[in-house]
């Protein structure tokens, strides 16, 4: 196993106060999972989770059914005891191809997802977890945003043997 190269991993993201940060990509093999907003609860059964695989030679989101339903609607509709949030999502073998991959030091971009898609009243939990060649993008949440540039972006990437995170040139803040 000494020969097979996984994405390098990046250094924890330094933390940006009042600002949503959403991936522009994400490597094959990363799983996100959707979080329903406060209100709102999902769906009994449904599993929130997505993952990024290949088919047909392209890395798409393999997506599972999942809704988020106002809580007062599901609680006049439900037996109370449906409301089992301890469920464990179905564990599902890694994929052959996923374990061989080699030298990932040039980063075929057909590797890697997309931003998913965007579902009512939930939000992506985000995978702390990011790998070079990640471009982040920081946009600053309603009410910090009077000051410009509002949004701005950060790469991670491989200096002299170093794992970085570029800079920023953005902050959010509420004064005037």
């Amino acid at each position: 196993l000494s020969g097979f190269l996984f994405a390098e991993r990046c250094p924890a993201l330094p933390r940006t106060e009042f600002a949503d940060v959403t991936a522009e990509t994400y490597p094959l093999g990363t799983k996100l999972y959707y979080e329903c907003d406060s209100g709102y609860a999902r769906r009994s059964g449904q599993y929130s989770g997505i993952w990024c695989q290949k088919k047909f030679q392209v890395a798409s989101w393999v997506y599972k059914e999942f809704e988020c339903i106002d809580e007062k609607i599901l609680l006049s509709t439900a037996p109370t005891m449906e409301l089992d949030f301890t469920q464990k999502p179905e564990r599902k073998t890694e994929s052959p191809a996923l374990q061989k991959r080699e030298n990932l030091s040039e980063f075929v971009q057909e590797d890697f997802c997309g931003p998913p898609k965007t579902i009512p009243h939930a939000s992506l939990s985000l995978n702390k977890q990011y790998y070079v060649g990640q471009v982040l993008h920081f946009k600053c949440q309603s009410g910090y945003d009077k000051r410009p540039p509002t949004s701005g972006t950060r790469r991670c990437k491989k200096v002299n043997g170093k794992i970085i995170w570029t800079s920023l040139d953005m902050q959010c803040t509420n004064d005037s």
